[in-house]
C-alpha cells in the first residue's frame, strides 16, 4: 500500500506541479500559443501572470491531494493521528539507507553546476522579461518575435553546445590542452538521442489541426451551433465545457485534445459575448488534470507501467469503489 501511495503521489506530483508555470506542461504552452495567434493584441498572459494565477491553486490541490492519498492508502488513524510515535526498525533502516545512497553521490560536478546556474538563469529570464508592474527586458527590442519566452530557451539550449564539458583550466603555465580534447555539454548526437521528436511531431500536428479548423469554418460552424447556450451564464458555460473536456482527455492525448477544443471554444466566447479567457484558462487547467486512466497523461502511463498500480487504484482516486 505504501508503495502504490508513493507511486501515485510521485504522478499527481508531476501532473500538478506542471501547472504552477506556462512551460511546465504541453497543453498550457498550446493554450498560450493559440491565445497569442488568435489575439495578437491582448498581451495579459505571459509567465508571470501564470505563475501568480495557478500558484494558489497547485498548492490547494496538491495538499488534498496529499490528505486523500494519506487517508486512502494509509487509513485515517495514521492521517488524523498528531502524536510522535517512536520509529519502527524497518524506518530507521530505510532512513539508513536513503541517507547511504545520498552520500554516494557526492559532491556537486562540474556539469550539474552549469545546468543549475543555467536553469535559475532561465527561470529569471522567464519572470523578468514581462513582469507586468514594471517594463521587462523585452522592452530593449522594438521588432516583434525576438521576445518570447522560447527566445530564451533557444538561447541557453544553444550556450551548452558551445560550453565545454569539463572545467577550463586559467593559467599560464603547465601544458596546454589540445582542442582535439574540447567536448561541449552537449552534443548534437545526444541531442537527437534524447530529444523526444514524437512529442514535436504530436504538437506539431496539433497546431496544423487548430489551423485548419479556423482556415475551413469548423470552429465556427460548431461555435454556431451553440448559441443556444446563450441564455446561460458564463460560469455555466465554462462549467459544461470543463466537463465535457475532462471526460475527452482521459482517452485522447491532451495535446490533441486541446488543440481540437481551443478553436471551437474561442468561437462560442465569441458567440455568446463572454471573455475567451473565461473558458480557456479553466478548459486548459482540467486537460491537465487527466488523471484518472493511465492514458490519460504521461506520468500516469509511467506509473502504471511501473507495475505497482492497477487501473482500479488509480480510478478509485476520483470514483470510490466497493
Amino acid at each position: 500500500m505504501i508503495c502504490k501511495c508513493l507511486s501515485l503521489s510521485i504522478s499527481y506530483a508531476a501532473t500538478i506541479g506542471g501547472l504552477t508555470t506556462i512551460i511546465g506542461t504541453s497543453t498550457s504552452l498550446i493554450f498560450l500559443e493559440h491565445f497569442k495567434n488568435r489575439y495578437p493584441d491582448a498581451e495579459v498572459v505571459n509567465f508571470g501572470t501564470w505563475f501568480v494565477f495557478s500558484l494558489p491553486i497547485t498548492v490547494i490541490v496538491l495538499f488534498l491531494t496529499w490528505v486523500w492519498l494519506h487517508w486512502l492508502f494509509l487509513g485515517c488513524k495514521e492521517t488524523c493521528s498528531l502524536s510522535k510515535k517512536k520509529k519502527t526498525r524497518q524506518e530507521e533502516l530505510s532512513e539508513r539507507r536513503i541517507q547511504e545512497e545520498y552520500e554516494k553521490l557526492g559532491k556537486m560536478s562540474y556539469q550539474e553546476k552549469v545546468t543549475v546556474v543555467f536553469f535559475i538563469l532561465m527561470t529569471l529570464l522567464w519572470f523578468t522579461r514581462e513582469p507586468g508592474f514594471v517594463p521587462g527586458w523585452e522592452s530593449l527590442f522594438e521588432k516583434k518575435g525576438f521576445r518570447t519566452d522560447a527566445t530564451v530557451s533557444v538561447f541557453l539550449g544553444f550556450l551548452l553546445f558551445l560550453i565545454p564539458s569539463k572545467k577550463p583550466q586559467f593559467t599560464c603555465f603547465g601544458k596546454e590542452e589540445s582542442g582535439k580534447d574540447f567536448r561541449p555539454m552537449l552534443t548534437w548526437q545526444e541531442f537527437q538521442k534524447h530529444m523526444p521528436w514524437e512529442i514535436v511531431v504530436l504538437v506539431g500536428g496539433g497546431y496544423a489541426l487548430a489551423a485548419g479548423c479556423k482556415t475551413s469554418g469548423l470552429s465556427t460552424w460548431i461555435g454556431r451551433q451553440m448559441e443556444c447556450l446563450s441564455s446561460l451564464p458564463s460560469w455555466a458555460v465554462s462549467l459544461l465545457a470543463c466537463i465535457l473536456v475532462s471526460a475527452v482527455t482521459e482517452f485522447v492525448s491532451n495535446p490533441a485534445t486541446i488543440t481540437i477544443f481551443l478553436p471551437i471554444l474561442c468561437s462560442l466566447s465569441e458567440a455568446l459575448h463572454i471573455n475567451p479567457l473565461y473558458t480557456l484558462i479553466p478548459v486548459t487547467m482540467c486537460i491537465s488534470f487527466a488523471v484518472m486512466l493511465p492514458v490519460g497523461n504521461p506520468p500516469n502511463a509511467i506509473v502504471y507501467n511501473y507495475g505497482h498500480c492497477q487501473i482500479k487504484d488509480m480510478v478509485r482516486e476520483h470514483i470510490p469503489i466497493a
